[in-house]
């Protein structure tokens, strides 16, 4: 047995393996957008719990399901695996594969505590209703056991919880069932075995063999002496616990099983899986079954109704269906199972899901996304704004990618991850400050006067923290009354004089491929709470950027400049030059005018004789360096590749499309005749 305390508030550490991410997503997001992982019923308020992949937790009302969405409960950055109901329906427990367990008032649809004991996922959640305990396990291959009376205790002040773990197993856990006496847990884990513990002393007390696959799903009945597994290698096994063997073995089920259900007194189960089948087995006589219905994927997880009238069904659909399990024609046989007619050929009741994202190409320009979702519509996101530009409906996807493409080079400073089903960005150092880019070129800017460059990560990085107060602390420093404003104009200053992102997008810091640290949304930066979080996460990447506005240097490009060999001419000398990589084509012709030909006087000749031919009057030096360029531009053209340059191109993209080395870029120049 061993016995562990665990604070809840403490400072993170943080170093420089620190990621930023960050959802595009609607204000309010009423219907799953991936597969539901979990189920849990409250009879008595007519409510519907469901556990997402796409990391939020929906209450529903079965009680009017033409409307039934209530709210949601949004705390977790990854999918939720399990969710148990305690406390007679007042608290709830979630398990995610960000590594935490969450504490929830049930009622209310808010996150209480967080516990982060786990290092890996955690896949699989029990409970024990007449001790008040639950236990988690995962893919740390580790099972912690908790008091739910002291979790729902915990306060800012009062953080410290003790927990219980149990050891032994020796692979990822994806399965634990739990008796409502508490004296009895059982896990199935990938090791194919079943492990037997008595929670109320820690010690093991048995293993038990015969799957040959995975365990996918457990269930236990009241006093502890029977249990049932599903595992992917499609069998579903009743085990003796008193006898410690297996005493029937029902093949009803194609291939993997990953849920089962049983009724109270443990006499009828239902099962789901892969085959998207699902059954009604007797376990009094495991011969005698009945095919409920079939799904349109395959099913994650069942709950009986109350009453044991109907089951709730979640599939790796983003949909939640009832099936009615004692219709009239619910007479089961024991006929071959290819035989067995379905009772219903469609559920009774669903709750519509949303499409998720499946497929995506970042556009060249690296600010927008082509998105195709499984209804297969197309749609066009802006990273730098946070939000969705266009809904293009059911378009060829490739045909838009190149639509939308653009001969210009943008290095590559986010990456993607659609594992929610949503659009999620992340970004982290060196890699977010790659890109810099002209603001008129990208429509940060106006078309007249100066077009200054920037760098897309830091303005994005500045957008999304613009409500921190610590963000501010420079202006503050500049003008003596803006302490005396109030909150709301001194947050609605811009994190960045171009654009600003919403306030409902959920912000996420994390360790680099591990856990997460804080998650906020935009708007809520400016609270007490997040404010002091933030302080302890932001790493000091960050905010050299939002607070200090220190942006990282241009990024430099080596290349050499040499005249085309069938000119004749020779290079003045061989040497290595170095520009900014954004720098355009046109200045290294002017350059190659002015500096190697030596023609620099006779442009500003014809620039001066072209001013005094208008009035006299002195024209301001950008539109003489205009003149200079143009005159520069007649005379000398650049080649890459054998290819000529547009004057437009900045010389990373040459190096990108034309040049495609490593190697130092090399340039020809000739003069045109």
């Amino acid at each position: 047995m061993s016995v562990m305390l665990f604070h809840l508030i403490f400072s993170y550490g943080v170093g420089e393996l620190v990621e930023v991410s960050f959802v595009i997503r609607d204000e309010v997001e009423k219907y799953h957008r991936s597969g539901v992982n979990s189920l849990q019923y409250d009879g008595y308020l007519g409510r519907l719990y469901s556990a997402g992949r796409d990391s939020i937790i929906r209450i529903w009302n079965v009680r009017n399901l033409k409307e039934p969405y209530i709210q949601s409960m949004e705390h977790h950055t990854d999918w939720v695996n399990d969710i148990v109901l305690c406390c007679g329906g007042k608290n709830l427990i979630s398990a995610s594969s960000d590594t935490t367990v969450k504490v929830w008032n049930a009622h209310k649809g808010f996150c209480m505590s967080t516990l982060r004991t786990h290092k890996d996922y955690v896949k699989a959640l029990a409970y024990a209703k007449d001790r008040e305990q639950v236990a988690s396990a995962g893919l740390d291959r580790a099972i912690f056991l908790w008091d739910v009376n002291t979790l729902t205790a915990l306060t800012a002040s009062n953080n410290t919880v003790t927990t219980s773990s149990l050891s032994g197993n020796k692979d990822s856990i994806y399965s634990l069932a739990m008796n409502p006496s508490g004296n009895v847990i059982v896990s199935g884990s990938t090791e194919k075995v079943l492990r037997v513990w008595d929670p109320r002393t820690c010690q093991k007390l048995m293993k038990l063999k015969g799957h040959s696959d995975n365990v996918k799903a457990l269930a236990i009945n009241r006093d502890g002496t029977q249990c049932l597994s599903g595992s992917s290698d499609g069998t579903i096994r009743l085990w003796s616990l008193g006898q410690q063997r297996c005493v029937a073995t029902i093949r009803v089920h194609e291939v993997g099983v990953w849920a089962l259900q049983t009724n109270d007194s443990f006499t009828m189960a239902f099962s789901g899986g892969r085959d998207r089948k699902i059954f009604k087995i007797d376990l009094r006589n495991t011969e005698i079954k009945a095919l409920i219905g079939e799904e349109t994927a395959p099913v994650l997880k069942m709950i009986l109704t109350p009453d044991a009238t109907s089951l709730w069904v979640a599939t790796t659909d983003s949909s939640i269906k009832n099936w009615s399990v004692n219709s009239r024609n619910s007479r089961m046989e024991d006929y071959d199972t290819d035989l067995l007619p379905p009772i219903n050929q469609n559920p009774d009741h669903v709750i519509k899901g949303n499409p998720s994202i499946r497929h995506y190409a970042v556009l060249n320009d690296k600010r927008h996304i082509l998105t195709k979702d499984t209804d297969n519509n197309i749609q066009l996101y802006d990273v730098l704004k946070a939000s969705k530009v266009d809904d293009l409906g059911q378009v060829d996807f490739d045909a838009e990618v190149k639509k939308n493409f653009k001969l210009i080079y943008v290095p590559n400073w986010f990456t993607v991850d659609l594992k929610t089903g949503l659009l999620c960005i992340h970004m982290d150092e060196p890699d977010s400050f790659a890109a810099w880019v002209s603001s008129k070129e990208f429509g940060l800017g106006g078309n007249d006067g100066p077009d200054p460059k920037v760098n897309l990560g830091g303005l994005l990085l500045q957008a999304l923290l613009e409500h921190w107060p610590a963000t501010y602390s420079a202006d503050e420093e500049c003008d003596s009354n803006m302490n005396e404003r109030p909150i709301e104009e001194r947050q609605a200053a811009p994190g960045n004089p171009y654009f600003s992102v919403p306030e409902h997008i959920p912000v996420i810091f994390s360790e680099v491929g591990g856990r997460t640290l804080l998650r906020l949304l935009v708007g809520d930066a400016g609270r007490e709470t997040e404010e002091l979080l933030l302080h302890e996460t932001v790493p000091a990447w960050v905010t050299d950027v939002v607070v200090s506005k220190n942006m990282p240097r241009f990024n430099k490009i080596p290349f050499c400049l040499l005249p085309v060999q069938s000119s004749g001419a020779k290079p003045l000398r061989k040497e290595r030059l170095s520009a900014s990589d954004m720098l355009q084509v046109r200045k290294v012709i002017e350059h190659v005018y002015e500096k190697i030909m030596g023609a620099g006087s006779d442009a500003g000749s014809q620039t001066a004789s072209q001013s005094g031919g208008s009035g006299g009057q002195e024209k301001c030096e950008s539109e003489k360096d205009e003149e200079r360029t143009s005159i520069a531009e007649e005379k000398v053209e650049l080649l890459c590749q054998d290819q000529v340059l547009d004057p437009n191109m900045d010389l990373r993209t040459v190096r990108h499309f034309i040049w495609k080395s490593s190697n130092d870029l090399v340039l020809h120049y000739r003069a045109i005749k």
